[in-house]
């Protein structure tokens, strides 16, 4: 016999990862927040961008936040959360935004969304992945 509540079930997702430097750009803005606001004007589900203290790409320089590299291009990771088909439909875009680079990941996942009621600050959001905001699209 089992206590407390049972786990919700969760809906079938697809986590889409685009790994970029922090200092790569998109007409005069950062690339990281090109890629966020073109998911939002998609419809997807939420999106969030962290950002890296260390890596690498392609080029194999590591980059580091340590204060004896001075290093500015630290990697930056947006991270977008919708069903299979949403998030498929949204690669075109970035395959636009990323002509000068990046690596994009795609791995199966489960959706389970908790929704705060009736916050104190007359938002009703909880941050974070779009948490307690309404889908659009």
């Amino acid at each position: 016999m089992t206590h407390g509540t049972a786990h919700p079930g969760g809906t079938p997702a697809l986590r889409l990862t685009v790994l970029v430097g922090e200092e790569d750009v998109w007409h005069h803005k950062p690339l990281y927040a090109e890629i966020v606001h073109r998911a939002r004007d998609a419809g997807l589900a939420g999106a969030a961008v962290f950002r890296g203290i260390e890596g690498f790409g392609s080029s194999g320089i590591v980059h580091t936040q340590r204060l004896l590299s001075l290093s500015e291009e630290l990697p930056v990771a947006i991270v977008v959360v919708d069903t299979k088909e949403r998030v498929r439909a949204f690669l075109p875009q970035l395959e636009e935004l990323l002509a000068h680079g990046g690596l994009v990941t795609l791995d199966p996942c489960e959706m389970i969304s908790y929704r705060r009621t009736g916050g104190t600050d007359g938002t009703g959001g909880a941050g974070g992945m779009g948490a307690g905001e309404g889908r659009r699209g």
